[in-house]
């Protein structure tokens, strides 16, 4: 059996950590090299540095802060944000991530994710999903999650379980599925379509969106069959202790790395 992972998410923006709820009305959560070295330090087994706002004229930025971050830490972390070709990539691999990750720029242009994994490896590549369950009418024939682009605010007519489907045979080699009714509102992961992907694709899947409590982590892994579980403001702000945590979901027989 594989180990399950714990893994902190920093949203960054203009240089700091961020969180907000249903991904608006962001506020400050504390210095990037701060967090992470305490992070390092509380036995987190990954991180995820997702930069909100990047441009590509704040991709020499955030290079230098991926190599602040690799001086500081001894575990793997992607980056993600504003990547869209091969030459972003590699300035971000060679500042010392271990992963990248693609969102709106894979869905404009699938190609992107087998280009990118050919040159680099689909170890390194890993695909974000934001989905939203939608309500589309009256009878519920349509209702279903979709994906959604652009930081959550573009509705697309693909649904989540579709697209993760096509990315994978496109070789992506995990897929950072983030529910956004769920994001920030601490009421747990969305479990029903964390495990309808899991069990169709092969790759590993993170849960993002949710995480509100110790039960809600075993949710994921038990009801959800993620891999691993991405949080962010209940690491944040000292709401959940990760060595905590990895105590309890011992306890729970879900196998973790103490």
């Amino acid at each position: 059996m594989l180990t399950k992972r714990i893994i902190p998410c920093l949203d960054i923006k203009d240089g700091r950590v961020v969180k907000g709820v249903n991904f608006e009305n962001m506020r400050d959560a504390g210095d990037p090299i701060e967090l992470v070295i305490q992070y390092s330090l509380s036995g987190a087994d990954e991180l995820v540095f997702l930069d909100i706002s990047a441009t590509n004229e704040k991709r020499k930025t955030l290079s230098d802060l991926v190599t602040k971050i690799a001086r500081n830490i001894n575990i793997p972390f992607t980056v993600g944000g504003g990547i869209s070709s091969i030459d972003d990539v590699s300035l971000l691999l060679n500042s010392g991530a271990d992963k990248i990750s693609i969102n709106s720029a894979a869905f404009k242009n699938p190609n992107l994710i087998s280009d990118l994994s050919d040159r680099f490896g689909s170890q390194c590549i890993v695909v974000a999903i934001d989905t939203k369950f939608v309500r589309t009418d009256s009878f519920g024939e349509k209702d279903d999650w979709y994906v959604y682009l652009n930081g959550g605010k573009i509705k697309t007519e693909m649904k989540a379980i579709d697209w993760a489907e096509k990315i994978v045979a496109m070789g992506a080699g995990e897929i950072l599925l983030t529910a956004m009714n769920n994001d920030g509102t601490k009421k747990g992961f969305a479990n029903d379509i964390t495990k309808c992907i899991s069990e169709k694709v092969n790759v590993p899947i993170i849960a993002s969106g949710g995480a509100g409590t110790m039960e809600h982590f075993r949710d994921a892994f038990l009801l959800g069959k993620a891999d691993a579980t991405l949080a962010a403001s209940v690491f944040h702000y000292n709401e959940i202790d990760i060595k905590k945590l990895k105590e309890y979901l011992k306890k729970e027989n879900i196998s973790i790395r103490i």
